[in-house]
């Protein structure tokens, strides 16, 4: 069985006790902004459930473009106020090098990427850095409500940046 087929075959679990729908707007007024990598359960680390927040997710949780394009609609159209940013450690993108990444996939398909993948070498300055960002985005109108945190992937605690 495919992962793919394995996905079908556990939401047709989980659709059959589906609670029916829920609420636009996320119930603690939160987004989150995290890390895809796999190893962060964050409704288990943060206590929550489906409904509570939005959960904004690239490669090194990072306030791209396109994070703050998704968070000023978090935040204008579906109520938002607060934000928690999470990188982790241990993560892929420490010590990745983007000039690199861009000319291989430039070189192998003949396109260049419209898009950077910035790495960092030292995530607790990174973390202060895409603090700034969010506070520093004129699109995000509530901007006073902005925090930091790395997660330990060895402990499961966060560790907030100032």
């Amino acid at each position: 069985m495919s992962a793919i087929d394995h996905l079908l075959h556990a939401n047709a679990a989980y659709a059959s006790t589906f609670p029916g729908p829920r609420p636009l707007r996320p119930k603690l007024r939160l987004a989150v902004i995290a890390c895809m990598d796999s190893r962060l359960d964050l409704f288990g680390a943060l206590d929550l459930a489906i409904g509570d927040a939005h959960l904004i997710r690239n490669a090194g949780g990072l306030p791209t473009d396109d994070v703050l394009r998704s968070l000023a609609v978090s935040q204008r159209y579906l109520g938002t106020r607060e934000v928690v940013l999470i990188h982790h450690t241990d993560c892929g993108m420490q010590g990745f090098d983007d000039a690199a990444f861009r000319a291989q996939l430039a070189a192998e398909t003949g396109d260049e990427p419209r898009w950077d993948v910035p790495g960092f070498t030292d995530i607790q300055a990174r973390m202060r850095e895409s603090i700034a960002t969010v506070r520093q985005c004129r699109w995000i109108p509530h901007r006073e409500d902005v925090r930091g945190f790395i997660f330990d992937i060895t402990t499961g605690r966060l560790h907030e940046v100032h």
